[in-house]
């Protein structure tokens, strides 16, 4: 594989990340919990495959067999790390709708 492929492996599976981090935030507004911690785990494993080709090329360049800086990779770095920062995010939101539902509950129980 080519080192364009390579940094594409990055740019592709730090994209599928972050939409699966988004959709975790969109289902826990929605109170759909489970489903939302679901759809996180799924954004940590394309974070875990970008996250392996990273090491690759950082090994590759510890061994002197270094690539040169061009845009591409710093496009594919700077998906990489929203996408770390999205999934982050999301964690902190689902733990906040889910203190919510748990609040709401209690509310009812209270009224009733």
């Amino acid at each position: 594989m080519d080192y364009q492929e390579v940094v594409f492996g990055i740019i592709v599976n730090s994209g599928d990340a972050k939409s699966y981090a988004m959709e975790a935030i969109k289902k826990a507004k929605e109170g759909k919990i489970e489903e939302a911690k679901s759809s996180l785990e799924k954004s940590s494993e394309f974070l875990g495959k970008s996250h392996d080709i990273q090491t690759k090329l950082i090994q590759e360049e510890a061994n002197g067999n270094g690539q040169d800086l061009t845009l591409l990779m710093a496009h594919a770095q700077d998906h990489f790390m929203n996408a770390l920062t999205v999934r982050d995010l999301a964690k902190e939101f689902i733990d906040l709708y889910e203190t919510l539902e748990v609040i709401k509950v209690q509310v009812k129980k209270c009224v009733q």
